[in-house]
């Protein structure tokens, strides 16, 4: 594959995710979109098989979000995203396994009526506030 047509590739599929994110509530929107645009940075002076993964994985995640997206899977299920099956936490590297924990937290995190990610300072002074 020639390089032009693996640029071509790669901004169709980093669009393509951004679309599909459109779909995604707020909180979510923000969480996928920062970290697809991470990854993409991380990844960009890969080497070619690396590259030929990381391209595969990211058009599953792709492929698979817009199908739960289809306002009938919608209807039916009120859920996002599948889960990691635990054996692939065998392949992953160290670093891996710290931006899986960190993306975990990150999506953990309580939000405000905004779809905004409370800080730590906000957290505290609304259970301030709640507390007097």
């Amino acid at each position: 594959m020639s390089s032009s047509e693996h640029l071509f590739r790669v901004r169709r599929l980093y669009k393509l995710i951004f679309r599909v994110h459109r779909a995604l509530p707020p909180e979510l929107r923000i969480l996928g979109d920062n970290y697809a645009r991470d990854e993409f940075k991380r990844h960009k002076d890969c080497n070619p098989e690396e590259a030929r993964i990381f391209l595969s994985e990211w058009t599953d995640y792709a492929i698979n979000l817009a199908k739960q997206m289809k306002p009938l899977q919608q209807a039916k299920r009120k859920t996002v995203g599948k889960y990691l099956d635990p054996q692939m936490l065998d392949y992953m590297t160290d670093e891996q396994l710290v931006q899986l924990y960190e993306l975990h937290k990150a999506a953990s995190e309580p939000s405000d009526e905004s779809g905004d990610v409370l800080n730590v300072e906000e957290k505290e002074h609304n259970a301030d506030s709640k507390n007097k």
